[in-house]
C-alpha cells in the first residue's frame, strides 16, 4: 500500500471545497473514538458467546485503551518523520483488516489479542487525523470550523455508539459491531488518497527515531494508565499497583534524562515549557477527567440504579449528542471575541457548574439531571476544540502530529484519571461488586450519595486544573505569546 499517488493540492478556503478528504478524516476519527463505547454495550453478549470471565471482559476494553494510549506519542513521532498521510493510510488499512478477523475469534484470549492490535492501529490514526486538517486549510477560522466538526463527530460517538450498538444487538451478533469497521476504514482510505496531498519535505523532519524515548514513553504511559486501573481493581497499596506506579515514575525520569541528552530527541522539552502548549494540555486533561467520570456515572445510573435496558440507556445519551451539535458555534464565537484564555475559563466554569447540577439532580430523576448534562457538554464542546487548535498551532510545522499526539495523550490520561476517581469513590462509598440486575432501594440511595461525592470532587479538580491551565494561555485570538 502506498500513499504517494498525487502531489499536495492547494489548501482550501471553505469546508465544502475539501469535503471529500475532510469526510474521510472525520470517518477515521469517528471509528477510532466509537470503538470502545460500542464494546461496552456488547459485553453481556460476548460473555454468553465466549464464556468470558469478569477479568477477561475488563481486558476486552482495557487492552485497546492501554495499547492505544501507550503508543500515541510514538505514532506521532513516526508520522512526523515518515509522512502523515502514509501513516494514516497504513493505520486505517490495518484497523480494517484486523476488524475483519473478528469472524475467526472463538476464545476470550483471541478477542483480547485482537483488541490490542486494534489499539496499535488506532494509535496511528488518532494524532494524524487532526494534524492533517491543518494541511487542508490555511485560514485559522476555517481550521477552527473543521476541528469543531471533527470534535463533534468524535465526542458524539460516545452517545451514538451505545445507541447504535443497542439497536444492532437486537438483530445481529456482536461480531458485526467490529466488522463494520472494515468497510468504514476502506472508505476513509479512499477519501484520504483522493483528497489529502502527499507529505512534502519541508513538512517533515529527517531526524532518526529516538528508540530509547519510544521505549520510555510506552512504559511511562502504559504503566501509568494501568496503575490507575489497578488501584481501582486491586487497591492503591497493593503490590501490583505500587510496582506499576514506581515503574511509571522511573520511566518518566529516564525519558526526561534521555530527551535532555539525545542528539535527536523525540520531543523537544522546550515545547512542553511553552505556555500555550502546557496550558492547553492541562485544560484538556481536566476536561477529560470530567467527561469520563460523567459518562461512566450516567451509564451506571441509568442501567444499575434505574434498571434501564442498554437501548434505553443509549437513548439517555441524546441530550449529550444534541448539545454537542447545538453548541458547535460557541467555540469559534467565544474565541474570536475573548481569546483562548477567557474562553477556556468560561468553558471550565460551565463544566464545573454542570457537574454541580448533575450532583443536585441525581436523586430527583433523570429529567432533573438533563440541565447538568447540557451545561457541562457545552463547556466540554468548547474547551476541547479551542485547546486542540491552540496546542497544535503553537507547535513547529514539522512537529504538528506529535503535538496532536500530546493532545490525545493528555485526554487519554485524563480519561484514565476520571475512571480511577469514579471507580475508587464508588467502591469506597457504595459497593465493590456491581450486581447483575437493578440495585435494591438501599443500595440505590447509597449510590446516589456516592454519585454526588464524585461530581463534587471532579468539579473541584476541573476548577483547579482548567483554571491553572487557562491562566497560562494568551488572551489573543492567536497562539503567539506576548
Amino acid at each position: 500500500m502506498t500513499s504517494t499517488l498525487t502531489a499536495a493540492p492547494a489548501a482550501k478556503e471553505t469546508l465544502r471545497g475539501a469535503w471529500v478528504p475532510l469526510a474521510a478524516l472525520c470517518l477515521a476519527f469517528f471509528v477510532e473514538m466509537v470503538d470502545n463505547t460500542i464494546m461496552v454495550i456488547a459485553l453481556p453478549s460476548i460473555t454468553r458467546d465466549l464464556g468470558a470471565s469478569t477479568a477477561q471482559l475488563q481486558w476486552v476494553t482495557g487492552a485497546y485503551s492501554l495499547v492505544f494510549g501507550s503508543l500515541l506519542l510514538t505514532a506521532g513521532s513516526i508520522a512526523d518523520r515518515f509522512g502523515r498521510r502514509r501513516t494514516l493510510v497504513w493505520a486505517l488499512g490495518g484497523f480494517g483488516a484486523v476488524s475483519a478477523l473478528v469472524w475467526f475469534v472463538h476464545t476470550p484470549g483471541e478477542l483480547i489479542a485482537m483488541r490490542a492490535l486494534l489499539g496499535v492501529a488506532a494509535a496511528g490514526m488518532a494524532p494524524v487525523t487532526m494534524s492533517l486538517v491543518f494541511r487542508l486549510f490555511q485560514d485559522t477560522a476555517v481550521r477552527m470550523r473543521a476541528i469543531n466538526l471533527m470534535v463533534v463527530i468524535g465526542m458524539s460517538s460516545m452517545a451514538i455508539g451505545p445507541l447504535a450498538a443497542g439497536l444492532a444487538l437486537e438483530q445481529v451478533s456482536w461480531h458485526w459491531l467490529l466488522f463494520v469497521n472494515t468497510p468504514i476504514a476502506a472508505l476513509a482510505v479512499l477519501g484520504v488518497m483522493r483528497g489529502v496531498g502527499a507529505d512534502t519535505a519541508d513538512e517533515l523532519h529527517d531526524a532518526p527515531i529516538d528508540l530509547p524515548a519510544v521505549f520510555f514513553t510506552i512504559a511511562a504511559i502504559g504503566l501509568g494508565c494501568y496503575t490507575l486501573t489497578s488501584g481501582t481493581d486491586f487497591g492503591w497499596l497493593s503490590v501490583r499497583t505500587l510496582a506499576c506506579a514506581i515503574g511509571a515514575a522511573v520511566a518518566i525520569a529516564a525519558f526526561v534524562v534521555r530527551e535532555r541528552t539525545a542528539s535527536h530527541p523525540m520531543i523537544e522539552l522546550s515545547l512542553l515549557s511553552h505556555r500555550t502548549v502546557r496550558g492547553a494540555a492541562l485544560a484538556q486533561a481536566g476536561a477529560s477527567i470530567a467527561q469520563m467520570a460523567m459518562m461512566l456515572l450516567i451509564m451506571m445510573h441509568l442501567q444499575f440504579a434505574l434498571g434501564w435496558s442498554p437501548l434505553k440507556a443509549g437513548l439517555g445519551n441524546l441530550p449529550f449528542l444534541f448539545t454537542m451539535l447545538a453548541a458547535t458555534p460557541l467555540a469559534e464565537n467565544l474565541t474570536a471575541r475573548f481569546g483562548h484564555r477567557i474562553t477556556c475559563l468560561i468553558s471550565g466554569a460551565l463544566i464545573a457548574v454542570g457537574l454541580g447540577l448533575l450532583g443536585w439532580g441525581v436523586p430527583h430523576g433523570f429529567a432533573a439531571m438533563i440541565p447538568g448534562i447540557v451545561v457541562m457538554t457545552a463547556g466540554l464542546r468548547v474547551i476541547m476544540t479551542v485547546c486542540a487548535v491552540a496546542l497544535i498551532e503553537a507547535a513547529p510545522e514539522d512537529r504538528t502530529t506529535l503535538a496532536t499526539a500530546l493532545n490525545d495523550v493528555v485526554q487519554e490520561v485524563g480519561a484514565s484519571l476520571g475512571t480511577a476517581i469514579e471507580g475508587t469513590l464508588i467502591a469506597v462509598l457504595v459497593t465493590k461488586v456491581l450486581p447483575a440486575d437493578a440495585w435494591p432501594a438501599a443500595l440505590q440511595l447509597s449510590f446516589f450519595h456516592g454519585e454526588r461525592v464524585v461530581y463534587i470532587v471532579v468539579a473541584v479538580i476541573v476548577a483547579l486544573v482548567v483554571g491553572y491551565g487557562a491562566a497560562t494561555l494568551t488572551d489573543s485570538t492567536a497562539t503567539e505569546e506576548h
